[in-house]
């Protein structure tokens, strides 16, 4: 390549690429932005994603397709070759499934509404109101997280023996909403952090007390902040084992928790009977997160912000 220059010290410049054929734009090499992914980065993402993805889907999966295998096939890896309907047939009609149903129904129920209640209403106490003691309960409400449910079993089960609640629907709804309300009212506060006091000022201007201000104005821009403590009020009294197994016994007065645990234990193993149990216990649960999945995001969030 002919430059016609030379440098001072007798040498030849380094030659300049030029382009490939006239007329032609010189290649530029694109520069990727601060935080742009790469191709490799962008491939080992999507397949870690997908392990994960299938690390938390291969569970329930095969739950539900051991529930359609006779007991011979419990264990065996293949998918459903002899496709059966008799294990649910056998936990609905054979069983006191239904009677566990009920019993979980109603204790759900009861806990979801009171608990909710109570935490919507303790929550905006405390984050509206200054009073005598305020600090106090909000360390509290927290301490009370700290404690596992191993350790409360033993003095709980004291307590409902001494005022003869054993056996009884109302030990597990008052065990569960001591679960759950100091952790949903915790949460409930820090909703109604964000949303503006402006709203309190003008009920109060229309004449509204604090309660009609709260139930009338507050709980209607509260939903998904309900939504997120009426679910996990839900699932603490749907999915708990430990109090529901220690506090009931007898087969009409067990949860479905309990029930699963007459299964399998030290004297039958009877997995494929589980297996169907389960996965008609997790229809109910499904249902109701889907139903209220579309307030849990925004409820999650804003609890997590003060504005």
């Amino acid at each position: 390549m002919a430059t016609g220059t030379t440098r001072v010290d007798g040498t030849e410049p380094l030659p300049v690429p030029g382009p490939t054929r006239p007329g032609a734009p010189s290649p530029r090499r694109r520069v990727r932005r601060r935080g742009e992914r790469g191709p490799l980065a962008s491939f080992g993402l999507h397949l870690t994603l997908l392990a994960a993805a299938f690390i938390a889907l291969l569970p329930p999966l095969w739950l539900l397709v051991t529930s359609f295998k006779p007991k011979s096939e419990t264990f065996s890896l293949s998918l459903v070759a002899d496709f059966t309907l008799d294990n649910y047939d056998h936990v609905v009609n054979d069983t006191a499934f239904l009677t566990w149903f009920g019993n979980s129904v109603l204790i759900v129920l009861v806990t979801t509404v009171i608990g909710v209640l109570i935490s919507s209403t303790t929550g905006y106490a405390l984050s509206r109101f200054r009073f005598p003691g305020m600090r106090p309960l909000m360390w509290t409400l927290l301490i009370t997280q700290m404690f596992p449910m191993a350790v409360l079993i033993v003095p709980l089960y004291n307590l409902m023996s001494r005022y003869g609640l054993l056996n009884q629907p109302v030990a597990l709804i008052v065990t569960y909403l001591t679960i759950a309300v100091p952790f949903c009212a915790w949460m409930m506060k820090g909703f109604f952090d964000t949303i503006p006091v402006s709203i309190d000022e003008s009920g109060r201007v229309d004449g509204l007390n604090p309660f009609g201000t709260f139930w009338r104005l507050i709980m209607p821009l509260a939903k998904p902040g309900l939504a997120v403590t009426g679910f996990y009020t839900f699932v603490t009294a749907w999915a708990e084992v430990a109090y529901a197994t220690a506090f009931m016994t007898g087969e009409d007065n067990l949860t479905l928790a309990g029930g699963l645990q007459t299964f399998v234990n030290q004297h039958t193993q009877d997995w494929h009977l589980m297996t169907a149990a389960a996965v008609l216990i997790a229809v109910p649960a499904t249902l109701v997160f889907g139903y209220a999945q579309r307030h849990l995001q925004s409820g999650l969030t804003a609890g997590a912000t003060k504005s």
